[in-house]
């Protein structure tokens, strides 16, 4: 990258936006930019916080857009919004995020691209973390906040600034991005729907992973299977023809414990994440970190120390006997796995859920309805709010009302309140000693403070 290189950011905030500025701008770039959010008064500290790192903002009205800045802004974004308008104007050149992301991971000369459906972010941030404490200064382009990277200082570290030589990503197949990635290894979780039809996904994994060096592929995933035909295939998971191996899974109050082998050695694993599915991204990065030379037990080491990503799973406090989880379930198949989460401990779960948008419900909405009713024990209530929606012209003729039918059809107690506030109340009024509140959702930044709120006023009572 040209260190000289100058670009504008529209949408700067947005959890794949926000890493890949940091990224630039240390490496040298001159960065500046805009984001809706900001202007409209959500979320002032991280705003603050990426001024303070010497990033310029601008409001979103064309303001802060120059000759000799490189525009970089998600493709869906409208062509009306007026940093578009003013950048094409000045006929700016314009890359997408994961156009400028490809570049920067296509010049590393280990590159490591995370995909699949789910649990991207975590081994993302897994695999970061083993590279790092191995001693390999890794640069780590996350969707999400990374707990052990995290500090007083660097508090929105959703990227780790290393050097040159391992760039660890995740890769994106909802736009179709991934085609952009030239990986060392690919990383494949799951395949399950979610933006695209599976016919879709297997082409775009397939080729995916017969770009890369190594492929670490989930042998215990049926939509997966295509994969595993390939000379170049490390297989990870819990059946017995995996390469690296798990067994023994434990469910713990405070995370899990598991063995992993591989080549004829047995390691005991302990994680601080709940969940077997965080046991299978753990055998994910353990695979991939193996790949580029780090030993296993050296992998499992490390992964006793992870602290997890912001909103996977986050334990954000317990008042009053009642503990508050945040979490980024938002598609089926994640919404089943923080299920299955949930059910391995005792207690009754209190669920609200935020759907992402109004076009995801019109794609997932049945099989994300699937996912809950089958996921919700006797006892669980669920309580949903209308979409997340921060204006354009998407199509809301869709919304929350049809997803609740559909879970209550499927035998879950769910039911539908307009605003957030409501179902707030609604579970405050409801929860008690030994309960688990856990919020779910995607898109929006403010979900944490909603959990946040809701404890403390769990706090306040008597």
């Amino acid at each position: 990258m040209d260190e000289n290189k100058r670009y504008f950011f529209c949408g700067i905030g947005g959890s794949g936006m926000l890493p890949l500025a940091l990224i630039v701008a240390a490496r040298g770039a001159r960065v500046a930019g805009s984001d809706r959010s900001r202007d409209q008064g959500r979320s002032p500290d991280k705003f603050g916080w990426i001024e303070s790192r010497g990033i310029a903002l601008h409001p979103q009205d064309g303001s802060g857009v120059a000759a000799g800045q490189t525009l970089v802004a998600s493709a869906a974004v409208e062509d009306s919004v007026p940093d578009i308008a003013a950048a094409t104007a000045l006929g700016l050149a314009r890359m997408t995020r994961a156009d400028l992301n490809a570049a920067l991971f296509n010049a590393a000369e280990r590159p490591i691209g995370v995909g699949g459906t789910s649990g991207k972010s975590t081994v993302t941030g897994m695999i970061g973390w083993i590279l790092a404490s191995a001693g390999k200064a890794p640069t780590v382009m996350n969707g999400a906040v990374m707990r052990n990277f995290a500090n007083a200082d660097t508090p929105f570290a959703s990227a780790l600034i290393g050097d040159d030589a391992h760039y660890v990503s995740e890769v994106d197949e909802s736009d179709g991005s991934i085609a952009l990635y030239q990986p060392g290894v690919a990383v494949v979780t799951n395949i399950s729907l979610d933006h695209k039809s599976l016919a879709e996904l297997h082409g775009l994994f397939g080729d995916f992973v017969a770009k890369a060096r190594i492929a670490v592929v989930n042998a215990d995933d049926p939509e997966s299977a295509p994969l595993l035909k390939g000379a170049n295939i490390m297989r990870f998971g819990f059946g017995g023809d995996a390469g690296v191996r798990g067994d023994d899974f434990e469910a713990l109050p405070d995370g899990s414990r598991f063995a992993v082998h591989f080549a004829g050695d047995r390691h005991e694993v302990r994680l601080r994440m709940p969940g077997r599915h965080n046991a299978m991204n753990a055998l994910a990065a353990i695979a991939a970190t193996r790949a580029v030379g780090v030993p296993v037990a050296q992998a499992v080491a490390a992964l006793a120390d992870f602290a997890g990503l912001a909103r996977r799973y986050e334990v954000l406090g317990q008042a009053n006997g009642v503990t508050v989880i945040d979490d980024f379930a938002h598609n089926p198949d994640k919404v089943a796995a923080t299920l299955a989460a949930v059910a391995e401990l005792p207690g009754r779960a209190l669920l609200f859920f935020q759907p992402h948008g109004y076009g995801p419900l019109r794609q997932m909405g049945k099989e994300l309805a699937a996912s809950f009713a089958n996921g919700m024990r006797d006892g669980d209530k669920l309580y949903i709010c209308d979409p997340v929606y921060f204006g354009g012209t998407v199509d809301r003729s869709i919304g929350s009302e049809a997803l609740v039918a559909d879970i209550v059809a499927g035998g879950a107690d769910a039911v539908h309140l307009t605003t957030r506030a409501a179902c707030g109340a609604a579970m405050l009024d409801e929860a008690k000693a030994g309960d688990r509140i856990l919020i779910l959702g995607a898109r929006d930044d403010t979900l944490t403070e909603f959990g946040q709120e809701l404890l403390e006023k769990l706090a306040l009572r008597a």
